[in-house]
């Protein structure tokens, strides 16, 4: 049989195996994505409230919003804007997710298999996994900031109609319009240096981990590379990335919302370590961990939903185990 022939006879997931993997990942990604994310709109929600920054402006804004938990924003989401809205913004970020978590995936395990290269004993040092990771972070960030800042934005709106003012869009095609008309392609790009300086950290978190914990446990322990050790090694690296992104996260939440003059300039932060210094001088270092609850709860069962689906998804398109 000549070469090509044998390579037509070949599955797909053989023949193209990055765009294989970018394509699992992003259905593992949506499936986690629609699990978990009225916790992400929660914790948006609570991340924007008592911004110091704010008070500066003056329009009111130390707005009145009452300190509630986690619980009970999502059932005043839920009273005051309906049960669908816990979904509002969910497009852009399935958009998102497709882009980040496939860009991210591929870029690690290229990283591993064939830059890093892993030892015959299949031991792969942590140095080396860290780097891939915060790489693989960044790539896959700067890739998908635009669909982030729309989903941002777009989960801020159910507030605005509350408090009487206009709607911003109409929907995710004209909210990339606009931000597109009045920012220009770098408008697409606000907030993308903390926004890639907290995906590495987050990835750190989870890649490493993940990758990790479960090498760890398949060589060193009676355990297989099946669903226990895959849910062990996720639930750590759930932890692990919310506990080093979570702060970043508040301050990547901040920047993408902030009012901006008609150059794109933020009104509030000049730059993500001005909006850092701003939120510990204003509000204490703890502000940095807030919506940390809401973060590690979503992070936790989206990395768990997540790795339990790539992984089966892998195993039945007959792709090695990650």
């Amino acid at each position: 049989v000549p070469v090509a022939e044998e390579e037509r006879l070949l599955p797909l997931t053989q023949r193209w195996p990055r765009a294989s993997k970018f394509l699992l990942s992003g259905c593992a990604a949506t499936v986690a994505e629609l699990a978990t994310f009225p916790l992400d709109l929660t914790k948006t929600r609570l991340q924007m409230q008592g911004e110091a920054a704010l008070a500066r402006l003056g329009d009111g804004a130390r707005e009145s919003a009452p300190y509630r938990g986690m619980v009970r924003t999502a059932l005043g989401i839920i009273q005051e804007e309906g049960f669908l809205k816990l979904w509002q913004g969910v497009t852009p970020a399935i958009y998102r997710h497709v882009v980040y978590s496939g860009g991210r995936m591929v870029t690690y395990e290229h990283l591993r298999e064939v830059v890093f290269g892993k030892s015959e004993d299949e031991h792969y040092p942590l140095w080396k996994s860290v780097i891939g990771g915060m790489m693989a972070g960044v790539i896959g960030q700067f890739l998908a900031n635009p669909t982030d800042l729309v989903k941002v934005q777009m989960q801020m709106e159910g507030k605005r109609k509350l408090e009487g003012k206009p709607l911003r869009f109409r929907g995710v095609h004209h909210a990339f319009a606009k931000i597109l008309a009045e920012g220009g392609i770098r408008g697409l790009w606000a907030g993308w240096v903390p926004n890639i300086q907290r995906a590495a950290l987050v990835n750190m978190g989870d890649l490493t981990t993940y990758d990790t914990v479960k090498h760890y446990l398949v060589l060193n322990t009676p355990l297989e590379d099946n669903i226990m050790t895959h849910g062990l090694s996720s639930l750590c690296s759930g932890l692990v990335a919310s506990i080093l992104g979570t702060p970043a996260d508040v301050i990547k939440s901040r920047i993408m919302n902030q009012p901006r003059d008609k150059q794109g300039r933020g009104l509030l932060y000049k730059s993500s370590t001005d909006c850092l210094i701003q939120a510990v001088q204003g509000e204490g270092f703890m502000s940095l961990y807030k919506g940390f609850l809401p973060s590690w709860l979503r992070m936790t069962p989206w990395s768990m939903v997540f790795w339990l689906t790539y992984e089966k998804i892998r195993e039945m398109s007959g792709v090695s185990p990650f």
